[in-house]
């Protein structure tokens, strides 16, 4: 019996947000090591809040409509939202997590699933010489796979919160139900965040995720690392 498209097409988001997908994500933890440093992240309910505040006001948030916009937009708007994104990131440390993600995730993806309007969006970011942000190259990656929107966003708010509560449970360390439990708690904000994106364009981008910002910075100088970020 033939494989549904729909069915393809979850499999196949699977495989792009699953871990063993060979981004590197394992080797950042968007400034949680610096916090867990200086001893703001602690135990499950400090993860949480932090985690949550990024999702609902930091980097989820921003992420969450440049991937809605991403997915939606002709190639002239794309190229502008694609360096819009790129130049939104506030520091250092968090523009290579989510560039080289980008980069490696839109490599991995064209050569294994190999896509004609993928590879041509990707030509048209390279001849203008702009990199994707993760969000970015994920989006465009479903959009060209056919993957519906509004159900690639809820899963990939739920994979980058999953990437950053195992740095957590090996930073605090946590154990291992602890981090599931964390993952559960946060369900509600992911359906919140990625909802709210279907209705925020350009304007009403910004981060009121402060804490997160300074603790990469930080972690820039930090002494002893295990994470990129």
């Amino acid at each position: 019996m033939a494989m549904s498209t729909e069915a393809r097409q979850l499999m196949r988001l699977q495989s792009w947000l699953s871990p063993a997908f060979p981004i590197g994500s394992f080797s950042y933890s968007h400034g949680l090591e610096y916090a867990v440093e200086a001893e703001l992240l602690h135990d499950r309910g400090s993860l949480i809040n932090w985690l949550e505040a990024d999702l609902r006001h930091g980097t989820g948030r921003s992420e969450a409509i440049f991937f809605t916009l991403a997915a939606t937009l002709d190639d002239g708007n794309f190229l502008e939202l694609a360096e819009l994104a790129a130049a939104s990131i506030s520091t250092s440390e968090l523009a290579r997590e989510s560039l080289s993600q980008g980069e490696f995730f839109l490599l991995t993806a064209l050569r294994a699933w190999p896509n004609a309007a993928l590879r041509a969006r990707l030509e048209l970011l390279r001849k203008t010489d702009i990199a994707p942000t993760l969000a970015v190259a994920t989006a465009m990656t479903c959009t060209a796979h056919g993957i519906d929107t509004n159900a690639a966003l809820h899963l990939y708010l739920q994979a980058w919160l999953a990437n950053l509560i195992n740095a957590a449970v090996r930073l605090i360390p946590l154990g291992q139900t602890d981090g599931q439990m964390a993952q559960a708690e946060l369900e509600d904000a992911v359906i919140a965040t990625a909802m709210a994106a279907s209705t925020l364009g350009i304007e009403d981008l910004g981060s009121a995720a402060t804490m997160v910002e300074w603790a990469s910075m930080l972690h820039e100088i930090q002494y002893t690392r295990l994470f990129r970020s």
